[in-house]
C-alpha cells in the first residue's frame, strides 16, 4: 500500500511501507525505477571498474553514481553531450545519479582555491587552471543527462573548529542557492545538508535548504575521518528530520552495519566505493562477514566465496582459483571479486527491504552487527 507519493515531471517517489523510522519505496526516474532503500554502485568515470553493463544488470544494479567533476575533465562533458548524454555514451539504460564535484573540493583541497563563487583548481591531467562553480557543475550534469543531480557544496574536513565548519556551511548554502537557480530543467536536484559534527549547524543547514524545496535531501560531510560514534550521532539526529515525502540520501557511507543503522533512521539511498575498492584488494563481503581471499587458508579451498550466494563468481569459481588469480595479479581476479561484492550489496539491500516490509528489521540489524561489527 502506498503511504506517501511525491511527484515531479521526471521523478516520482512512492513510500510503500514504514516500520519505525525505516521505509521502503519506489523511486521512478526517466530511465527506470529504483527500489528503496537502495545502494548505488560507484562508476566515477562512467564505468564501474572492471565491470561491463551486462555484469551490472546481472548483479541487479538499478542505479549507479557517476562524477561530474571527473567527467567534466575527461573525456569532457560537451563530448558526452554530443554523444547523446552519458547513458548513450556508456550504453547504460538505467538511472544515473551524478555527484556534483563538491567532494573533490575536499579530497583535492591542497590543490584548490575556494572562493565565494566556486573553486579554482589545476587539472590532474595537464596542470591547466580550471574553475568549477555551482552553475558550471549544474550545466555539466545537465550535459551528462543525469537522472538525479546534486547541488555543488563544500565538504568540511574532520576535525574542524566550529568557526571553520560554520563558514563552510554558509558557503555551501550560498552554492545551494546558485545551484538551484542554475537548474532550468525538470531534472531532479537534491540538496545536501552540511554542518560537520555540530548538530545545531546541521539543523540550520537543513532549515535553510528547505526554503528551496529540493526534490530530495542528502546528508554530506561524513566518512571524512570522524569517529564512528560521531557519525552515528549525526545520522540519528538529522536522518529522520529530512522531509518525509522525499528521498533521503546518505552520501559516501557504505559499510553494511552503517547502512542498516542509517536505514533504521529513515535513510533511503546510499553510495560508497567500499564494495568495489575492497574487492580489488581481496576483501569480499559474505552473509557471514568479510572474507580476505589473500589469507593463506584459502589456498586450497575449493568452495565458492559464499555458498549461499547466487552471483556469477560464486556459481562458477572457487576461493582457491580466485586467490590464485589475485596472487598472479590477473585482471580477471578484480572482475570476479567486484562482481561478487556488487551482487552482495544488492542482495543485502533486498534483505533490508524485505525486513522492513515484514517488520523484522531489528532481527536483521542484530545479525548484521554479529557478522560485521568489527569490519
Amino acid at each position: 500500500m502506498v503511504i506517501v507519493c511525491f511527484w515531479k515531471m521526471l521523478m516520482k517517489y512512492e513510500i510503500k511501507n514504514i516500520s519505525g523510522k525505516a521505509r521502503t519505496g519506489t523511486l521512478s526516474l526517466k530511465h527506470g525505477k529504483v527500489q528503496t532503500p537502495a545502494f548505488m554502485t560507484v562508476g566515477t568515470y562512467g564505468s564501474v571498474k572492471s565491470l561491463t553493463n551486462r555484469d551490472l544488470n546481472e548483479c541487479n544494479a538499478e542505479i549507479i553514481l557517476c562524477n561530474a567533476y571527473h567527467l567534466m575533465i575527461r573525456p569532457e562533458h560537451n563530448l558526452i553531450k554530443k554523444a547523446g548524454g552519458l547513458h548513450k555514451f556508456m550504453n547504460w539504460s538505467k538511472p544515473i545519479l551524478t555527484d556534483s564535484g563538491g567532494y573533490q573540493v575536499f579530497s583535492l583541497s591542497s590543490q584548490t582555491k575556494v572562493t565565494n563563487n566556486g573553486v579554482e583548481f589545476k587539472s590532474p591531467l595537464n596542470g591547466d587552471k580550471l574553475f568549477m562553480s555551482p552553475e558550471k557543475s549544474i550545466q555539466t550534469q545537465l550535459n551528462l543527462g543525469s537522472d538525479i543531480m546534486m547541488i555543488f557544496d563544500e565538504c568540511t574536513s574532520y576535525p574542524s573548529s566550529r568557526e571553520e565548519t560554520e563558514k563552510s556551511m554558509e558557503l555551501s548554502l550560498r552554492w545551494a542557492e546558485l545551484s538551484y537557480n542554475a537548474n532550468n530543467s525538470s531534472i531532479p536536484l537534491f540538496g545536501i545538508v552540511q554542518g560537520g559534527m555540530y548538530l545545531d549547524l546541521r539543523a540550520i543547514s537543513l532549515r535553510e535548504l528547505l526554503k528551496y524545496d529540493f526534490d530530495g535531501y542528502a546528508i554530506g560531510g561524513l566518512s571524512v575521518g570522524e569517529p564512528e560514534h560521531l557519525r552515528k550521532e549525526v545520522i540519528e539526529d538529522i536522518g529522520h528530520k529530512l522531509p518525509s515525502d522525499k528521498p533521503r540520501y546518505l552520501m559516501g557511507v557504505g559499510k553494511p552495519v552503517d547502512i542498516i543503522h542509517a536505514v533504521n533512521n529513515g535513510i533511503d539511498m546510499f553510495d560508497c566505493v567500499i564494495p568495489t575498492r575492497n574487492a580489488r584488494n581481496g576483501q569480499l563481503f559474505t552473509n557471514y562477514g568479510v572474507l580476505n581471499i589473500r589469507n593463506s587458508k584459502y589456498e586450497e579451498d575449493l568452495k565458492p566465496i559464499d555458498e549461499s550466494c547466487g552471483c556469477f563468481t560464486c556459481c562458477n569459481y572457487s576461493r582457491a582459483y580466485i586467490r590464485h588469480l589475485d596472487k598472479c595479479n590477473d585482471i580477471l581476479a578484480a572482475r570476479l571479486m567486484t562482481i561478487h561484492n556488487v551482487y552482495f550489496y544488492q542482495e543485502f539491500m533486498g534483505l533490508i527491504r524485505s525486513a522492513i516490509d515484514n517488520n523484522s528489521l531489528e532481527d536483521l540489524i542484530k545479525k548484521t552487527e554479529k557478522n560485521y561489527i568489527s569490519t
